[in-house]
């Protein structure tokens, strides 16, 4: 295959079956190729992709890599990380992951490999004057940095539901190469993968979020926010300062150090609305909040704002509920 030279790279990770993140990352990547004048290609990494790499390239790659390796199926950091090496190395020179567990270890893996600078969990990118900045929280989310790379090599895995899925133009033609891996000895072994509980709803992509914050009190008090979410088909959601608490995993986690989402209905109880919480949920279609503080900052960012106690609004919200499903 011929060198690209300098370009972009978008790596399409499956997550749950499909490749949305890799849809937002061609946005980002789009935005990023016209300003530097560079080209945007993806890759994929495993076998029978070609449907998934047509719809790459209906929305914006000019080029997709498919890396094909019956191994490459399973998820192996370490031999994805050495397959994009092997394939990709000299004919990019910006890398763009999802900032999911697999995409930040396959970007860290890639960037020593490449003896590239990193950043991760990128939520802003710019490209001024031909150099990239991306922005990115730090210090548990209570600084935001501007990140300049010294290299024109670079590696970032950038937070999902930040930037809109691209649109797909159906019929779109663009180049599709295949490479083959040849896979030298590995330390590390795929074993099982282990999803959510059964019945939980994702927090990524449901429609409908109940969080809670500082203001449940506890651990026991998340009993009423895990109600209220169950008897609306809700996801549940929690700020930092509850995980801190060890009141809820991380998983659950809303925010620039958790999970960036946009749901039709955000409802935020217990949660003052800190500005790395804020980023995290702000693009939500609509914002509830219930607090006590009536001048807290997510009060004054909610759409709908109750003040009052968290565990006697909610049971009244659900009681509600069953009341008009008749259950």
């Amino acid at each position: 295959m011929a060198g690209l030279g300098p370009g972009i790279l978008v790596v399409a990770l499956p997550l749950r079956g499909g490749f949305a993140s890799a849809h937002e990352l061609l946005t980002a990547g789009r935005l990023l190729a016209d300003a530097l004048e560079e080209p945007l290609s993806a890759v994929l990494l495993g076998g029978h992709l070609s449907s998934q790499a047509q719809e790459l390239i209906e929305r914006g790659a000019e080029r997709v890599i498919i890396i094909e390796h019956e191994l490459l199926s399973k998820p192996n950091e370490e031999l994805q990380a050495a397959a994009l090496a092997q394939t990709c190395k000299d004919r990019f020179g910006k890398f763009l992951f999802p900032s999911t567990v697999a995409g930040r270890s396959l970007a860290a893996r890639l960037s020593v490999s490449l003896k590239a600078g990193i950043a991760t969990d990128v939520f802003e990118l710019s490209a001024e004057g031909g150099e990239l900045r991306a922005k990115r929280a730090g210090y548990g989310g209570n600084v935001i940095g501007e990140i300049a790379f010294a290299s024109s090599c670079c590696v970032l895995t950038l937070q999902g539901m930040v930037w809109p899925p691209a649109p797909r133009t159906p019929g779109k033609t663009g180049a599709i190469d295949r490479a083959a891996l040849s896979p030298g000895p590995t330390r590390t072994e795929f074993v099982s993968f282990n999803g959510q509980d059964a019945g939980e709803v994702d927090l990524g992509s449901a429609d409908l979020v109940v969080s809670g914050g500082r203001g449940v009190g506890s651990a026991d008090g998340f009993k009423v926010i895990r109600e209220t979410a169950q008897g609306l088909g809700a996801a549940v959601g929690a700020s930092r300062a509850a995980v801190d608490s060890g009141w809820m995993p991380y998983r659950c986690q809303v925010g620039l150090t958790g999970r960036t989402i946009r749901p039709k209905v955000y409802m935020a109880c217990g949660i003052s609305g800190q500005i790395q919480h804020l980023a995290g949920m702000s693009s939500s279609k609509n914002i509830v909040a219930v607090n006590t503080d009536p001048d807290c900052p997510m009060m004054k960012a909610a759409t709908l704002s109750v003040v009052g106690d968290l565990h006697e609004v909610l049971p009244l919200v659900a009681a509600e509920v069953r009341k008009r499903r008749g259950t």
